[in-house]
């Protein structure tokens, strides 16, 4: 006969020992603005801004060394686009693509799409706050270019990068920025529409590594539509030459300054 085991006795709550645990949040975390958001091919996202005391964004596309395609879209309103592009990079890493949208009388939703396949994802970041702004000697340098034409910006090695800016007198704006290494070679090409360049310019900043590196900015509109562009540099390396040396200082199958 098997004995009756008895339960042992429940021992009573003790109100000076707490118990100890985590609390799960109820509510999602909100992102916070100028975080990279990863888009992949195919995909779309968007940021909106509903106060209207953002007046401008800067939008920020880079990809790990891949190519980048995309088209960015400002929304103001139902069925209102009044300012789309379309941005190519060969290598987002190397050459960035940033730019500002203007963005009065909000609200305002910024969209990007990655039109480009699902091997080439790119990392959008849009933000609000420190943006870049052009220079005074870009403000200062403008150039008149007419429907149809167009205007080349050749610059040496050493500048790293170049300030583009683009406005019209109230008209709309149609415009194809490129950037060319070498004869017929598009590194980076910015397809623009912008339905009052007055209100809503352009300004971006081109990443110019290396040497050879032309701006041509078009003039897609007809004659009846000019446009003023101001293409000048925005910061200069001082370690690189701008003068050619034939030879260098490798001599081939030796060492460094034989």
């Amino acid at each position: 006969m098997i004995p009756n085991q008895q339960a042992p006795p429940m021992a009573p709550p003790n109100t000076q020992q707490g118990f100890r645990g985590n609390v799960a949040p109820t509510r999602r975390p909100e992102q916070k603005q100028g975080t990279s958001v990863l888009v992949q091919g195919g995909s779309l996202r968007t940021w909106s801004y509903r106060s209207p005391a953002v007046e401008q964004v800067q939008v920020v596309l880079s990809t790990e060394g891949r190519p980048l395609d995309a088209d960015i879209e400002l929304w103001h309103g139902p069925d209102n686009t009044p300012c789309k592009m379309r941005v190519y990079n060969e290598n987002g890493q190397v050459r960035p693509f940033s730019a500002v949208i203007e963005t009065p009388r909000g609200p305002n939703t910024v969209a990007i799409r990655n039109i480009g396949q699902l091997e080439f994802p790119f990392a959008a970041d849009v933000r609000a706050e420190t943006i870049d702004t052009p220079s005074p000697e870009c403000l200062a340098s403008s150039m008149t270019i007419q429907g149809g034409a167009l205007r080349t910006y050749p610059f040496n090695p050493s500048v790293d990068s170049v300030q583009v800016l683009l406005k019209t007198d109230g008209r709309p704006l149609n415009a194809r920025i490129e950037l060319l290494q070498g004869p017929n070679n598009n590194k980076q090409v910015i397809e623009l529409y912008t339905e009052d360049g007055l209100d809503r310019p352009f300004f971006c900043v081109l990443r110019t590594p290396g040497s050879g590196n032309v701006i041509r900015v078009v003039n897609t509109a007809p004659v009846e539509f000019p446009m003023t562009a101001s293409v000048v540099a925005d910061s200069i390396n001082p370690d690189v030459s701008s003068d050619a040396v034939l030879g260098g200082d490798v001599v081939i199958g030796g060492d460094l300054g034989w």
